[in-house]
């Protein structure tokens, strides 16, 4: 469904530091990273598409998280949302709702959000029985 996702940032390095552990604890693998861009990108290795990108904003204006904005990462299990839910806050992130069931989304659904150290919105679920 998506080609692509692009997270705007302010300070590059900063978060480098928190997506890399993050997206490589969900099975993702950094396709490119170009400091002097800034910007970079991860993929599920061996698949070309969707990517996840972070980097400054094109337009040269500050990053800032969209009210209502929200990325949600699909984990295998619910021991990786409660690992990645804690790497996030180990790097920078703030937790948003530790893991935990939210059944008003369905019986098995099981999720942990953050804010990544620019402000915007992470959701890490899995959809299956524990």
């Amino acid at each position: 469904m998506l080609s692509h996702v692009h997270v705007g940032v302010n300070d590059f390095e900063r978060a480098l530091a928190f997506y890399g552990p993050v997206l490589e604890r969900l099975g993702l693998a950094q396709r490119f990273c170009e400091p002097a861009v800034p910007w970079a990108g991860w993929q599920v290795p061996g698949v070309a598409r969707p990517l996840f990108l972070i980097g400054r904003p094109f337009d040269g204006q500050a990053a800032s998280p969209g009210n209502g904005a929200m990325n949600a990462l699909l984990a295998a299990d619910r021991a990786t949302v409660d690992a990645v839910h804690a790497l996030a806050l180990r790097h920078g992130g703030t937790c948003d709702g530790p893991p935990g069931l939210r059944p008003q989304y369905h019986a098995n659904y099981y999720g942990a959000y953050v804010r990544d150290p620019d402000g915007n919105k992470l959701c890490v679920c899995c959809h299956g029985p524990a």
